[in-house]
Protein backbone atom coordinates (compact mmCIF):
# COMPACT_ATOMS: atom_id res chain seq x y z
CA UNK A 1 0.00 0.00 0.00
CA UNK A 2 1.32 3.43 -0.43
CA UNK A 3 0.15 6.94 -0.69
CA UNK A 4 -1.06 8.05 -4.26
CA UNK A 5 -2.90 11.30 -3.93
CA UNK A 6 -3.16 14.09 -2.07
CA UNK A 7 -6.23 16.18 -2.42
CA UNK A 8 -6.32 19.59 -3.38
CA UNK A 9 -9.70 20.20 -4.03
CA UNK A 10 -12.41 17.83 -3.55
CA UNK A 11 -14.44 18.74 -6.38
CA UNK A 12 -18.32 19.33 -6.67
CA UNK A 13 -19.06 16.16 -5.95
CA UNK A 14 -15.96 12.80 -5.91
CA UNK A 15 -16.96 9.56 -4.63
CA UNK A 16 -15.50 5.95 -4.76
CA UNK A 17 -17.69 3.27 -6.22
CA UNK A 18 -17.31 -0.08 -7.42
CA UNK A 19 -20.18 -1.71 -9.33
CA UNK A 20 -22.21 -1.92 -6.48
CA UNK A 21 -23.42 -3.57 -3.06
CA UNK A 22 -25.73 -6.43 -3.29
CA UNK A 23 -27.67 -8.63 -1.10
CA UNK A 24 -28.72 -6.33 1.52
CA UNK A 25 -31.88 -4.51 -0.19
CA UNK A 26 -33.28 -6.34 2.87
CA UNK A 27 -31.65 -4.57 5.20
CA UNK A 28 -32.84 -1.06 3.53
CA UNK A 29 -29.34 -0.56 1.76
CA UNK A 30 -29.63 0.43 -1.95
CA UNK A 31 -26.85 -1.39 -4.12
CA UNK A 32 -25.14 2.12 -4.89
CA UNK A 33 -22.84 1.22 -7.77
CA UNK A 34 -21.07 3.47 -10.80
CA UNK A 35 -23.96 5.23 -12.49
CA UNK A 36 -22.37 4.45 -16.04
CA UNK A 37 -20.63 1.47 -15.56
CA UNK A 38 -19.73 1.46 -19.37
CA UNK A 39 -17.29 3.89 -18.82
CA UNK A 40 -16.13 2.76 -15.40
CA UNK A 41 -15.94 -0.86 -17.09
CA UNK A 42 -13.49 0.42 -19.41
CA UNK A 43 -10.87 2.05 -16.88
CA UNK A 44 -11.05 -1.36 -14.91
CA UNK A 45 -10.25 -3.25 -18.36
CA UNK A 46 -7.43 -0.40 -19.55
CA UNK A 47 -5.94 -1.43 -16.39
CA UNK A 48 -6.79 -5.39 -16.15
CA UNK A 49 -7.87 -4.66 -12.99
CA UNK A 50 -10.64 -7.10 -11.34
CA UNK A 51 -13.07 -6.58 -8.24
CA UNK A 52 -11.03 -2.89 -8.04
CA UNK A 53 -12.83 0.94 -7.17
CA UNK A 54 -12.83 4.19 -9.12
CA UNK A 55 -13.06 7.63 -8.80
CA UNK A 56 -16.53 8.97 -9.75
CA UNK A 57 -16.08 12.42 -10.61
CA UNK A 58 -18.34 15.51 -11.69
CA UNK A 59 -15.80 18.43 -11.75
CA UNK A 60 -13.56 20.84 -9.86
CA UNK A 61 -11.35 17.73 -8.39
CA UNK A 62 -7.72 18.30 -7.94
CA UNK A 63 -4.90 15.88 -7.25
CA UNK A 64 -1.31 15.94 -6.13
CA UNK A 65 0.44 12.66 -7.23
CA UNK A 66 2.37 11.69 -4.01
CA UNK A 67 3.70 8.21 -5.52
CA UNK A 68 3.99 7.25 -9.60
CA UNK A 69 1.20 5.00 -10.59
CA UNK A 70 -0.84 4.36 -13.77
CA UNK A 71 -4.33 5.73 -14.74
CA UNK A 72 -7.24 5.60 -16.76
CA UNK A 73 -9.73 8.18 -16.72
CA UNK A 74 -12.84 7.65 -19.26
CA UNK A 75 -16.47 8.97 -19.33
CA UNK A 76 -17.72 12.74 -19.45
CA UNK A 77 -14.83 14.87 -20.96
CA UNK A 78 -13.99 17.69 -17.76
CA UNK A 79 -10.85 19.06 -19.58
CA UNK A 80 -8.29 16.83 -17.60
CA UNK A 81 -4.82 18.17 -17.33
CA UNK A 82 -1.92 17.17 -15.82
CA UNK A 83 0.54 19.89 -14.99
CA UNK A 84 -1.84 22.02 -16.73
CA UNK A 85 -1.40 20.42 -20.02
CA UNK A 86 -4.70 19.14 -21.50
CA UNK A 87 -4.23 15.08 -22.38
CA UNK A 88 -6.75 13.08 -24.43
CA UNK A 89 -8.90 10.18 -22.17
CA UNK A 90 -10.64 7.06 -22.76
CA UNK A 91 -6.72 5.82 -22.06
CA UNK A 92 -4.04 5.14 -19.63
CA UNK A 93 -1.47 7.81 -18.54
CA UNK A 94 1.43 7.27 -16.22
CA UNK A 95 1.59 9.57 -13.52
CA UNK A 96 4.68 10.29 -11.19
CA UNK A 97 5.22 12.24 -8.17
CA UNK A 98 4.60 15.83 -7.90
CA UNK A 99 2.35 15.75 -10.81
CA UNK A 100 -1.44 17.81 -10.62
CA UNK A 101 -4.24 15.81 -11.94
CA UNK A 102 -6.96 18.97 -12.07
CA UNK A 103 -10.47 17.88 -13.71
CA UNK A 104 -11.43 21.55 -14.71
CA UNK A 105 -14.68 22.18 -16.04
CA UNK A 106 -17.78 19.98 -17.76
CA UNK A 107 -17.07 19.79 -21.52
CA UNK A 108 -19.60 16.81 -22.09
CA UNK A 109 -20.89 14.10 -20.25
CA UNK A 110 -21.63 14.81 -16.62
CA UNK A 111 -19.49 11.88 -14.65
CA UNK A 112 -16.01 10.88 -15.53
CA UNK A 113 -14.03 7.74 -14.21
CA UNK A 114 -10.43 7.73 -12.86
CA UNK A 115 -9.23 4.30 -11.94
CA UNK A 116 -5.20 3.43 -10.61
CA UNK A 117 -3.91 0.01 -11.34
CA UNK A 118 -4.91 -2.13 -8.37
CA UNK A 119 -7.27 -0.03 -7.43
CA UNK A 120 -8.02 2.08 -4.10
CA UNK A 121 -7.12 0.73 -0.50
CA UNK A 122 -9.87 0.96 0.96
CA UNK A 123 -12.06 -1.40 3.48
CA UNK A 124 -15.28 -2.35 1.71
CA UNK A 125 -18.46 -2.46 3.55
CA UNK A 126 -20.69 -5.52 3.50
CA UNK A 127 -18.92 -6.51 0.27
CA UNK A 128 -18.36 -3.47 -2.06
CA UNK A 129 -16.42 -0.38 -1.85
CA UNK A 130 -19.49 1.94 -3.14
CA UNK A 131 -20.48 4.92 -1.60
CA UNK A 132 -23.99 5.86 -0.64
CA UNK A 133 -23.95 9.10 1.05
CA UNK A 134 -27.47 9.16 2.23
CA UNK A 135 -26.62 5.99 4.27
CA UNK A 136 -23.50 7.36 5.53
CA UNK A 137 -21.35 4.00 3.77
CA UNK A 138 -17.89 4.79 1.99
CA UNK A 139 -16.13 7.55 0.87
CA UNK A 140 -16.68 11.10 -0.37
CA UNK A 141 -13.58 13.19 -0.95
CA UNK A 142 -13.01 16.49 1.44
CA UNK A 143 -9.70 18.76 0.76
CA UNK A 144 -6.75 17.50 2.58
CA UNK A 145 -8.00 13.46 2.02
CA UNK A 146 -4.66 11.16 0.71
CA UNK A 147 -5.66 8.24 -1.30
CA UNK A 148 -4.16 5.15 -0.26
CA UNK A 149 -2.79 2.65 -3.47
CA UNK A 150 -2.42 -0.72 -3.54
CA UNK A 151 1.05 -2.01 -4.91
CA UNK A 152 -0.58 -3.35 -8.24
CA UNK A 153 1.46 -2.37 -10.90
CA UNK A 154 2.04 -3.69 -14.85
CA UNK A 155 3.77 -2.34 -18.00
CA UNK A 156 1.52 -4.42 -19.98
CA UNK A 157 -1.25 -1.86 -19.93
CA UNK A 158 1.25 0.95 -20.84
CA UNK A 159 0.01 3.36 -23.79
CA UNK A 160 -3.31 1.38 -23.99
CA UNK A 161 -6.54 3.16 -25.05
CA UNK A 162 -10.20 2.57 -26.50
CA UNK A 163 -10.97 2.48 -30.27
CA UNK A 164 -12.44 5.81 -31.22
CA UNK A 165 -15.80 3.33 -32.26
CA UNK A 166 -16.19 2.62 -28.42
CA UNK A 167 -16.04 5.84 -26.99
CA UNK A 168 -20.04 7.56 -26.48
CA UNK A 169 -20.92 10.81 -28.12
CA UNK A 170 -22.81 12.17 -25.17
CA UNK A 171 -25.68 14.33 -26.26
CA UNK A 172 -28.39 16.10 -25.00
CA UNK A 173 -31.30 13.75 -26.54
CA UNK A 174 -31.19 10.26 -26.06
CA UNK A 175 -33.93 7.41 -27.00
CA UNK A 176 -34.46 5.12 -23.97
CA UNK A 177 -35.79 1.11 -24.53
CA UNK A 178 -38.25 0.40 -22.08
CA UNK A 179 -39.40 -3.45 -21.30
CA UNK A 180 -42.92 -2.84 -20.17
CA UNK A 181 -43.51 -4.58 -16.30
CA UNK A 182 -45.90 -6.57 -15.27
CA UNK A 183 -47.47 -3.04 -14.29
CA UNK A 184 -48.78 -2.10 -17.63
CA UNK A 185 -52.12 -2.88 -17.08
CA UNK A 186 -52.61 -0.18 -15.05
CA UNK A 187 -52.03 2.51 -17.75
CA UNK A 188 -54.67 2.33 -20.35
CA UNK A 189 -53.95 2.00 -24.27
CA UNK A 190 -54.15 5.30 -25.20
CA UNK A 191 -51.73 6.57 -21.94
CA UNK A 192 -48.88 4.18 -22.81
CA UNK A 193 -49.21 5.84 -26.68
CA UNK A 194 -49.31 8.83 -25.21
CA UNK A 195 -45.89 7.81 -22.61
CA UNK A 196 -44.33 6.65 -26.06
CA UNK A 197 -44.91 10.08 -28.45
CA UNK A 198 -44.12 11.96 -25.43
CA UNK A 199 -40.81 14.25 -24.95
CA UNK A 200 -39.37 15.03 -21.72
CA UNK A 201 -37.13 17.03 -20.13
CA UNK A 202 -34.46 16.00 -17.28
CA UNK A 203 -35.22 18.39 -14.49
CA UNK A 204 -32.41 19.87 -12.03
CA UNK A 205 -33.95 17.76 -9.34
CA UNK A 206 -32.06 14.60 -11.01
CA UNK A 207 -29.34 12.65 -9.07
CA UNK A 208 -28.54 8.98 -8.24
CA UNK A 209 -31.07 7.95 -6.66
CA UNK A 210 -33.05 9.01 -10.00
CA UNK A 211 -33.73 11.22 -13.02
CA UNK A 212 -37.28 13.29 -12.87
CA UNK A 213 -38.37 14.03 -15.70
CA UNK A 214 -41.00 16.85 -16.97
CA UNK A 215 -43.33 16.28 -19.47
CA UNK A 216 -46.73 15.38 -20.67
CA UNK A 217 -48.35 13.63 -17.67
CA UNK A 218 -49.29 9.64 -17.74
CA UNK A 219 -52.16 9.29 -15.39
CA UNK A 220 -52.10 5.46 -14.00
CA UNK A 221 -55.98 3.26 -13.11
CA UNK A 222 -54.24 3.96 -9.33
CA UNK A 223 -51.88 6.27 -7.75
CA UNK A 224 -50.70 4.13 -4.87
CA UNK A 225 -50.19 -0.12 -4.45
CA UNK A 226 -48.63 -2.04 -1.74
CA UNK A 227 -45.02 -1.02 -1.41
CA UNK A 228 -42.35 -3.55 -3.23
CA UNK A 229 -38.51 -4.15 -4.58
CA UNK A 230 -37.72 -1.37 -7.02
CA UNK A 231 -35.29 -3.00 -9.92
CA UNK A 232 -32.68 -1.09 -11.51
CA UNK A 233 -34.02 1.68 -14.15
CA UNK A 234 -37.61 1.21 -12.99
CA UNK A 235 -39.91 4.04 -14.40
CA UNK A 236 -42.21 5.09 -11.59
CA UNK A 237 -45.34 7.61 -12.18
CA UNK A 238 -46.21 9.42 -9.43
CA UNK A 239 -49.68 11.43 -8.80
CA UNK A 240 -48.19 14.35 -10.47
CA UNK A 241 -48.02 11.83 -13.55
CA UNK A 242 -43.94 13.14 -14.02
CA UNK A 243 -42.35 10.36 -15.10
CA UNK A 244 -39.10 8.74 -12.18
CA UNK A 245 -36.46 6.80 -14.21
CA UNK A 246 -35.06 4.95 -10.88
CA UNK A 247 -31.10 4.91 -10.45
CA UNK A 248 -28.09 3.16 -8.51
CA UNK A 249 -29.67 4.61 -5.36
CA UNK A 250 -32.71 3.87 -5.76
CA UNK A 251 -35.26 3.56 -2.44
CA UNK A 252 -35.34 -0.34 -2.12
CA UNK A 253 -38.95 0.08 -1.44
CA UNK A 254 -41.50 1.69 -3.34
CA UNK A 255 -45.43 1.56 -4.07
CA UNK A 256 -46.24 4.23 -7.30
CA UNK A 257 -47.21 2.22 -10.51
CA UNK A 258 -44.29 1.47 -12.90
CA UNK A 259 -44.92 1.77 -16.73
CA UNK A 260 -41.84 -0.47 -17.01
CA UNK A 261 -38.28 -0.49 -17.26
CA UNK A 262 -35.48 0.92 -18.93
CA UNK A 263 -32.59 -1.07 -20.10
CA UNK A 264 -29.36 -1.00 -18.01
CA UNK A 265 -27.26 -0.19 -20.72
CA UNK A 266 -29.19 2.86 -21.78
CA UNK A 267 -29.50 3.83 -18.03
CA UNK A 268 -25.45 4.06 -18.17
CA UNK A 269 -26.63 6.59 -20.75
CA UNK A 270 -28.80 8.74 -19.04
CA UNK A 271 -26.07 8.95 -16.33
CA UNK A 272 -24.36 11.37 -18.00
CA UNK A 273 -26.87 13.30 -19.39
CA UNK A 274 -27.20 17.29 -18.53
CA UNK A 275 -29.73 19.09 -16.64
CA UNK A 276 -32.54 20.25 -19.40
CA UNK A 277 -31.71 16.94 -21.82
CA UNK A 278 -34.25 15.47 -23.07
CA UNK A 279 -35.37 12.14 -23.69
CA UNK A 280 -37.77 9.60 -25.67
CA UNK A 281 -39.18 6.25 -24.88
CA UNK A 282 -39.40 3.24 -27.16
CA UNK A 283 -40.71 -0.19 -26.08
CA UNK A 284 -38.43 -2.99 -26.75
CA UNK A 285 -39.22 -6.89 -26.73
CA UNK A 286 -37.73 -9.27 -23.85
CA UNK A 287 -36.13 -11.10 -26.12
CA UNK A 288 -34.25 -8.11 -27.84
CA UNK A 289 -33.51 -6.84 -24.34
CA UNK A 290 -31.60 -10.21 -23.40
CA UNK A 291 -29.56 -10.07 -26.46
CA UNK A 292 -28.87 -6.39 -25.74
CA UNK A 293 -28.03 -6.72 -22.50
CA UNK A 294 -25.86 -9.98 -23.08
CA UNK A 295 -23.91 -8.46 -25.78
CA UNK A 296 -23.09 -5.49 -23.15
CA UNK A 297 -21.57 -7.58 -20.92
CA UNK A 298 -19.77 -9.86 -23.18
CA UNK A 299 -17.61 -7.09 -24.09
CA UNK A 300 -16.08 -6.86 -20.79
CA UNK A 301 -15.47 -10.74 -20.57
CA UNK A 302 -12.77 -11.01 -23.35
CA UNK A 303 -9.60 -8.60 -24.24
CA UNK A 304 -9.18 -7.26 -27.65
CA UNK A 305 -11.93 -3.89 -27.75
CA UNK A 306 -8.58 -1.07 -26.91
CA UNK A 307 -5.45 -1.45 -28.59
CA UNK A 308 -1.91 -0.23 -27.78
CA UNK A 309 0.19 2.63 -29.10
Amino acid sequence: VFMAFKVLQSGLFTIIQDLGRFGFTDRGYTPSGAMDEYAYRWGQKLLDNHNANALEIMAGLKLYVTQSTQIAVTGADLGLTINGVLVPIWRTHMVKAGDILFFEKRISGQRAYLAIKGGFSIPKIYGSYSTTPKEGIGTRLQRGDSLLGTDGFSLASFGTKVFDSYIPNYTNQLTLRVLLSYQQDYFTKSEKAKFFSSEYKVTLQSDRMGYQLQGTPITPSTERLISEGIAFGSIQIPKDGQPIILLKERQTIGGYPKIGTVLPIDCFKLAQMPFGGRVRFEPIGIEEAQEKIKSFYSMFRYNGEHEKE
